[in-house]
């Protein structure tokens, strides 16, 4: 029996988000899809137009910080016979704090769900390709990855930690055909979450000022796509309006 094409996304919440926005992506090229998130009538949706578009699916409830829901989703890979081609972790927390009114329980927290996340889903996904020697790995950074501004100080420490994770795995894995990617996201992205947070923002933004979620998907496909001769380990994205 041929093993099925497949990717694994963790951090699919909302329909317009980017972990959906991805699975759609990857489902459009063939690939059987596993998407995880903690919400179960979130995945289902996801699900929904996956399949009402010609893709296939299967959602396993996951909480991206607990190594054995981790360790769940990718055995539920395994028995469906697939070959996980493409493993991307867009698992991200954010919390406005000044550094003196950060306690040790925020900065935990932080920590857990933008690199502990991180090491736990690339740990599987590594163990994974490397039995066929090919597979892409993205995990998705933030402006914070490059530079620390308060009040944001321990979600840069964190994202921080995620890029240094996923340059180490790099270095030690893409001589075995496992292409990993880190992806700094530098700005915010047009998706349910930024309209009902901040819709003031979203407006004064205007047209192509935030970053576009399908477009954000085409790239990540691309990197996916590139030659072993040519791979690139970090990009960065932003709107042509945003400065840096």
């Amino acid at each position: 029996m041929n093993s099925k094409r497949s990717a694994v996304v963790l951090g699919v919440g909302p329909e317009q988000g980017l972990g959906a926005a991805l699975a759609k992506r990857f489902a459009a090229e063939g690939l059987h899809v596993f998407i995880a998130g903690r919400s179960e009538s979130k995945l289902e949706k996801v699900a929904q137009s996956i399949n009402r578009n010609g893709g296939s699916s299967t959602a396993v409830i996951t909480d991206g910080s607990v190594e054995h829901d981790i360790a769940h989703l990718f055995e539920t890979v395994m028995l469906k016979d697939s070959v996980v081609d493409i493993a991307a972790c867009t698992v991200d927390s954010n919390i406005s704090i000044p550094f003196l009114e950060t306690d040790i329980e925020t900065f935990t927290k932080l920590w857990t769900q933008n690199c502990l996340v991180g090491f736990l889903f690339g740990r599987e996904a590594v163990k994974a390709m490397v039995k066929q020697q090919r597979g892409t790995l993205f995990f998705t950074g933030a402006t914070a990855s490059l530079r620390a501004k308060p009040p944001f100080t321990s979600f840069a420490a964190a994202k921080a930690g995620l890029r240094a994770l996923a340059q180490g795995m790099a270095r030690e894995f893409c001589p075995q055909g496992i292409h990993i990617v880190h992806i700094i996201i530098d700005g915010v992205i047009d998706g349910e979450r930024a309209r009902q947070q901040f819709p003031e923002f979203v407006e004064v933004k205007g047209k192509d000022g935030l970053l576009q979620l399908d477009a954000i998907a085409d790239t990540y496909w691309a990197v996916h796509c590139q030659h072993p001769s040519a791979w690139t380990h970090e990009l960065d994205l932003r709107p042509y309006k945003e400065p840096f």
